[in-house]
């Protein structure tokens, strides 16, 4: 993207009908670290790439709880998640306080786009540079929102946003429609192998990746949005490993079965 004469300001419009700023922000996201959120009836998670800025620094949080039943992740500018997440935490808060229940999650995404929309209708702002994955559970089930710079909302079963999530949505897309039915282990490895997929070569491990969860228990007790153990996460990635190897050694000792028997019956030379 190049600089024009119609991005001086988040309320001028080009011919072509477009407010640049707003998709400079969304660009923003796109650069940002991949996050993945899944969700089925009675759980969602979240899990982001821990990236560190250099080999010299520590990473920046991504995943972010603010209640005790939602929680978000976000990719694109980190200083404009934490004041986006710490806004969802008070709008939380002031509802129980208000109603003594727990704020519908349908209602905080439509208020994270309230909040996003307004920076784009005022001249003297600029559009908030990130996206947020908001997981979460309310009476009606386990919900996933994606919530974007320009203000608009999506509900998803499953999705991906920041740097090199084509790969992880592409992933997702194959398996989305048995998400309903999945128990908390298999989406929480599911949402691993969608972060391994956008990480191209690197090595999934337990230091370089962030998962959280959110769910409703068979007893109907909730589960409270929690950071998942870094133990935890590395045993899953290795029963995860070992599940994938496992078909690769059966093919190879079939085919040298085969082959063996193809020696045994072949003819003498005479």
């Amino acid at each position: 993207m190049f600089r024009n004469q119609y991005d001086t300001d988040v309320t001028t419009w080009s011919p072509q009908g477009r407010l640049f700023q707003v998709e400079y922000a969304m660009e923003a996201v796109k650069q940002g670290s991949a996050c993945v959120g899944l969700c089925s009836r009675t759980h969602a998670v979240l899990a982001a790439v821990n990236k560190p800025a250099s080999e010299l620094s520590s990473y920046q949080r991504k995943v972010f709880r603010v209640a005790e039943h939602a929680g978000v992740a976000l990719a694109g500018l980190t200083a404009d998640g934490r004041v986006l997440s710490r806004f969802l935490r008070n709008e939380c808060i002031n509802h129980s306080f208000v109603y003594e229940a727990p704020l519908p999650i349908s209602r905080l995404a439509l208020k994270l786009a309230d909040k996003a929309q307004v920076c784009t209708q005022r001249s003297w702002k600029r559009p908030y540079g990130v996206g947020l994955l908001v997981a979460g559970l309310d009476e009606s089930g386990a919900h996933l929102y994606y919530n974007c710079p320009s203000g608009n909302y999506f509900e998803y079963q499953a999705f991906a946003i920041g740097s090199r999530s084509q790969a992880a949505k592409t992933f997702l897309e194959r398996r989305f429609q048995g998400y309903k039915d999945y128990t908390p282990e298999q989406l929480i490895k599911d949402a691993l192998s969608a972060i391994k997929e956008t990480l191209q070569g690197e090595k999934l491990s337990s230091s370089n990746c962030t998962v959280a969860i959110v769910g409703r228990k068979d007893d109907g007790t909730i589960e409270p949005f929690e950071m998942i153990g870094a133990a935890r996460i590395q045993e899953l990635i290795d029963s995860m490993e070992v599940a994938e190897e496992a078909p690769v050694e059966a093919s190879s000792s079939m085919q040298e079965e085969e082959r063996g028997s193809e020696d045994a019956a072949a003819p003498m030379d005479i």
